[in-house]
Parts: C-alpha cells; sequence; structure tokens
C-alpha cells in the first residue's frame, strides 16, 4: 500500500499473454509504431491527427524520461503480436497517490488493421492484472460515450461507467477490495 506520498515505486516490465507481448515503451519504437497508428480514424474520438515518426520519437524520450511530476508515475508499453511479428498498439498507465492510496488511469490503442481481434481487450486485461498484483487498488479510464469497442474493453477489465465527465468523456472505475 502506498502512503499518499508518491506513486508506487515499481517499473513497467515486460508481460506476456497468450498471444501478446507487452513491451515497456522505447524511443526505437517510434518508427514501426508511427505505421501502426498512422489512420486519422484513430483519433476520431481523442482529437489530433497521427504524429510523423520523428514528432512520436520525441513524445517516446519524454514518455521514457518518465513524468517531470514526482507525485506521477507513467508506465507505457507497446503490443507486440507474437504471431505475425509485429507491434499493433500501446497500453498505459499514468499512476498517482490519492490519500494513502494509489490510482491507475489506463488507456490503451491498437491500429486500425489490428482492431476486432481482441488485442487491445487481451492487452488492457493483462495491464489491470498486472496493476492488481502490486497492490493498486483503483483502476480509471476515461471513454468518449459513443466509443462503443472502448467501452467493451473496459466491461471486459471490469471497469464499470460512472456519472462523472471529464472532457466529455464517461470516467468508468473498476475498485479492488471495496
Amino acid at each position: 500500500m502506498n502512503l499518499g506520498l508518491t506513486p508506487a515505486p515499481f517499473p513497467a516490465e515486460a508481460m506476456r499473454t497468450r498471444r501478446l507481448d507487452l513491451l515497456p515503451l522505447r524511443v526505437e519504437h517510434a518508427e514501426e509504431m508511427a505505421t501502426v497508428l498512422s489512420d486519422p480514424a484513430l483519433h476520431t474520438f481523442i482529437g489530433g491527427a497521427p504524429d510523423a515518426p520523428q514528432d512520436l520519437r520525441a513524445r517516446y524520450r519524454r514518455l521514457a524520461a518518465g513524468s517531470p511530476d514526482p507525485a506521477v508515475a507513467w508506465h507505457n508499453w507497446v503490443i507486440r503480436l507474437r504471431d505475425d511479428a509485429c507491434l499493433t498498439g500501446t497500453v498505459q498507465a499514468t499512476l498517482s497517490a490519492s490519500g494513502h492510496e494509489t490510482i491507475a488511469e489506463i488507456a490503451w490503442v491498437v491500429g486500425t488493421p489490428y482492431q476486432g481481434r481482441r488485442i487491445a481487450t487481451e492487452a488492457a486485461q493483462a495491464l489491470v492484472a498486472w496493476l492488481g498484483e502490486r497492490h493498486v487498488p483503483t483502476v480509471h479510464a476515461h471513454i468518449h460515450p459513443a466509443h462503443l469497442a472502448s467501452a467493451a474493453v473496459a466491461t471486459a477489465c471490469g471497469l464499470t461507467p460512472t456519472d462523472d465527465r471529464h472532457d466529455g468523456e464517461v470516467r468508468w472505475c473498476r475498485s479492488i477490495g471495496q
């Protein structure tokens, strides 16, 4: 249990599921991920546009350096589909202290060519299980109310929608042991 001073002090580490490897994000992943995330349709619910490889490298460099706020920890992984030997998306958890516990805010994205294959669900479930093993009792995700695919992923991870809204998105929550 966290004493509320800083997020849990554990590093992101590689995870393995039935079909996937979740690998801690590195700057070297940017080139392949720029292609994976190049479909403008991925930004329908989150806004923005696909990053060029050099912009994604800069972003990954910032993420790999860690949060500038000592009260926040960033954990980011790329999703590798083993059978195809390719990257397909990302999952992430932002950890912060709330009172005497650590809260995780999670997110996922899977490239358009890989959608519909339950990759996001498998990766997000692995992430939630990993957080549970580290005694992170509360997991949140923010999902656009019209994004049914992400709502299905959240549901599969045991999160439920709340009445809370942030920037037009619904806060989903899973609390363990409460």
